[in-house]
């Protein structure tokens, strides 16, 4: 008997528990396998570009105020990071920032004056061009809300972007709720972020972030609302299932972390409702048996850095690339580094014109990433 299509209802129920998971597994496996027995992961460094953000999720510690650890990093300071990736061969530049803290903080203002850059958003535009032609890296803007002349503009020195979801509920803005007075979580100016992405054919990367105060039921709409973006756009590379880490100095420091039984079913969940052709993925540094999640239906563990810490999850440290081979071989799969942008997006209709030839350089004949397979065997 062939497992139905994926339907919200049927979801719910498996959310919920009403309804045992175990051939949603099942079926969660059969779909990755569809692809093979290949799992990836981007070698990279992480460049906070700025600690500086107008929004105050309850959850967050990234984002910090003037005085406080809130800073933006110089051209100096990007591109010493930058150049230590290349050294130790990495291929992706995740460029991660607050989102437009010039609007709130005088002291963004006044540093975006010195670099004369208008906005946030210019200033990781000039920091984009410097990194993908000094070195051998690949920019990854992850900055926030975009509109479409932004994203145009990144677009030339980005192979992708990102932009995380998290959820399609605007019951999360209300007070006492994570994102309330956080403007930039609204979910339709993010949904229109990741519409404008499609519409300037920009691989992407998004996802939801469980375990914040919603609902089973609004996770399953966050899912099907990622599954219909995709489908009218098709430029969704990958979708993220993060699972809420609870930190010591946030408001939601007592909050209780997603059980992994519960995570590992939504993680089931996501493959079921994007299908085989989606790049599903879990970051391997905030479950301590990360390898659990091979067994619902993921085929990528994200950006790992062999140099730079998560900065978003500061208190969690990548696995070594020795452990996360060992933990992936040991399941029956072979490990394999990608750029930020997947091999199936590597063509000229996903990549600037300027880029491709670079991008081309860096690929095996699986698409793969070149230099970055041969240094983590």
């Amino acid at each position: 008997m062939s497992f139905p299509a994926p339907d919200p209802e049927l979801a719910l129920q498996y959310a919920n528990g009403q309804r045992d998971a175990t051939e949603l597994f099942e079926e969660a496996r059969r779909l990755r396998d569809e692809r093979g027995r290949t799992i990836t992961y981007s070698r990279k460094v992480f460049i906070p570009i700025t600690t500086l953000c107008r929004d105050k999720c309850t959850y967050c510690t990234f984002a910090k105020p003037p005085g406080g650890g809130g800073e933006y990093l110089t051209p100096d300071d990007v591109m010493a990071i930058a150049s230590a990736g290349q050294r130790h061969h990495c291929t992706e530049a995740l460029l991660t920032l607050g989102d437009n803290p010039e609007d709130r903080w005088p002291q963004a203002r006044e540093f975006l004056k010195s670099q004369g850059a208008a906005t946030t958003l210019e200033y990781v535009e000039v920091m984009s061009e410097r990194v993908v032609t000094e070195t051998t890296l690949f920019p990854h803007a992850n900055p926030g809300l975009m509109d479409d002349a932004a994203i145009a503009a990144l677009r030339r020195t980005n192979v992708s972007m990102g932009l995380m979801l998290e959820n399609i509920s605007p019951r999360l803005m209300d007070p006492g709720m994570p994102h309330y007075d956080c403007p930039d979580k609204d979910p339709e100016l993010r949904v229109a972020t990741i519409e404008a992405a499609g519409r300037h054919s920009v691989p992407f990367t998004t996802g939801i972030l469980v375990g914040i105060g919603e609902t089973e039921a609004e996770v399953v709409d966050s899912l099907f609302a990622l599954a219909d973006l995709h489908a009218e756009w098709g430029h969704i590379q990958e979708v993220i299932i993060q699972n809420f880490r609870a930190k010591a100095d946030t408001l939601m420091r007592k909050n209780e972390e997603p059980a992994v039984t519960y995570f590992a079913t939504i993680v089931a969940l996501a493959r079921w409702i994007m299908g085989a052709e989606m790049n599903v993925q879990v970051p391997p540094n905030l479950t301590r048996d990360f390898g659990l999640y091979l067994d619902a239906g993921i085929n990528d563990w994200g950006g790992v850095s062999p140099l730079t810490i998560d900065w978003v999850n500061p208190e969690a440290p990548w696995p070594h690339l020795d452990k996360l081979r060992q933990v992936t071989e040991a399941s029956g799969f072979e490990l394999r580094a990608r750029l930020p942008v997947y091999p199936e997006f590597i063509d000229a209709d996903w990549i600037d014109a300027n880029l491709l030839d670079k991008v081309q350089n860096s690929i095996d004949v699986d698409g793969y990433a070149a230099v970055a397979e041969a240094v983590s065997t």
